[in-house]
């Protein structure tokens, strides 16, 4: 139980899903490497294809174009029950007549296993999951959370290749979500058991991946260490995605190399300007890099909402623009003295944290 032998890497080699009648691929040539023992999230708005490739890897779905290969393994055709995968469902679908231990242990019962090996596994996992006084109840006793780890414990106890998980966490409360997806975590860790996890919860990626992969419309947008990702996104669809509050994306005109939002102005740097495909850059600004300033520098807002959340506090600002719809700017402040709604401010960017990005391609502009 306390990880395994060999290597397991997942390989995803121009893997395509086309569903029958659709105009475009579910999944549209998905090149994806993972490492061995790696946590790797996939994540993305509904409808994107991290469900589908999840069910493409576990065999759930056909793979209609490329291939899908486990260690040197080429999968692609393979029955599911050969995958040797184990998957973790958003909905627990435990049988309500069975106690935990018989819930844990059947699919190894169907398997064949001998009994003392089951209940030997059985008792492991409950161990590591903290499941041991709950061994003979039956789920209807347990709480949503409890639920769940059992169902984990029945992925744990086949001690698979590879785990797959699909949103496993959607249906438990805020609270207990972020208990909970920190001991999956760690818990994977302790396994070293190769995990490819769903979410659309892209603070639920960021806090759980050793690596993260964004999809957009089935297409892979970037795949890289969650800071990275956050510091570095590739495209504006990353950009907006990843973080929260979201990175102020804002298109403006670039007049003699300079970029001007209001009253303040910066200089589009040189590599920049060179990519540039119009006459307009967006600029990307994150929240905490958004610093309140003194009359006459920086941007000039008008303070619409105050979002007061205790640790934090984001002010939503707004400032005029030249084609009639205002500019909106969300900005960390102080959240013991917030300015009030109602108030001009000026907001000052911290420059060495800018981001350009083209706003016909999307792509980052700089480094």
């Amino acid at each position: 139980m306390e990880g395994r032998i060999g290597m397991t890497t997942i390989t995803f080699d121009r893997a395509t899903r086309l569903y029958p009648g659709a105009e475009r691929p579910a999944i549209d040539s998905l090149d994806l490497l993972i490492d061995d023992g790696e946590f790797l999230v996939l994540v993305g708005p509904s409808g994107c294809g991290k469900s589908t490739s999840l069910r493409m890897l576990a065999g759930l779905e056909p793979v209609d174009g490329g291939h899908i290969r486990i260690g040197d393994r080429d999968v692609t055709h393979v029955d599911p029950a050969d995958r040797d995968i184990a998957m973790v469902f958003q909905t627990y679908a435990l049988y309500p007549h069975m106690t935990v231990a018989a819930n844990m242990g059947f699919a190894l019962k169907i398997a064949g296993t001998p009994k003392d090996e089951i209940d030997k596994r059985v008792r492991e996992a409950a161990k590591i999951l903290d499941l041991m006084d709950f061994l003979d109840r039956k789920p209807k006793l347990l709480s949503g959370g409890q639920r769940q780890r059992v169902a984990m414990g029945r992925a744990i106890v086949r001690s698979p290749q590879v785990f797959c998980m699909d949103e496993p966490l959607s249906n438990l409360d805020a609270k207990l979500r972020v208990a909970t997806r920190t001991q999956v975590a760690s818990l994977q860790r302790r396994l070293g058991v190769t995990t490819v996890y769903v979410t659309h919860d892209q603070v639920e990626a960021m806090t759980m991946g050793d690596r993260v992969a964004v999809l957009k419309d089935g297409m892979l947008q970037q795949l890289d260490k969650p800071r990275l990702m956050y510091d570095h996104p590739a495209n504006m669809f990353v950009a907006g995605f990843i973080g929260s509050p979201a990175m102020n994306l804002v298109t403006v005109p670039v007049r003699d190399g300079v970029l001007r939002l209001g009253d303040w102005t910066v200089p589009l740097p040189r590599e920049a300007h060179v990519k540039l495909t119009g006459s307009q850059a967006t600029l990307g600004i994150r929240p905490e890099d958004l610093r309140l300033a003194g009359p006459g520098s920086g941007i000039s807002v008008v303070v619409e909402l105050v979002e007061e959340l205790g640790s934090d506090a984001f002010l939503h600002g707004s400032l005029p623009s030249n084609d009639g719809d205002p500019v909106l700017l969300v900005a960390r402040v102080d959240p013991k003295r917030p300015p009030d709604k109602g108030d001009v401010v000026n907001l000052a960017p911290v420059p060495e944290q800018l981001h350009y990005f083209d706003p016909g391609s999307g792509q980052r502009l700089v480094g």
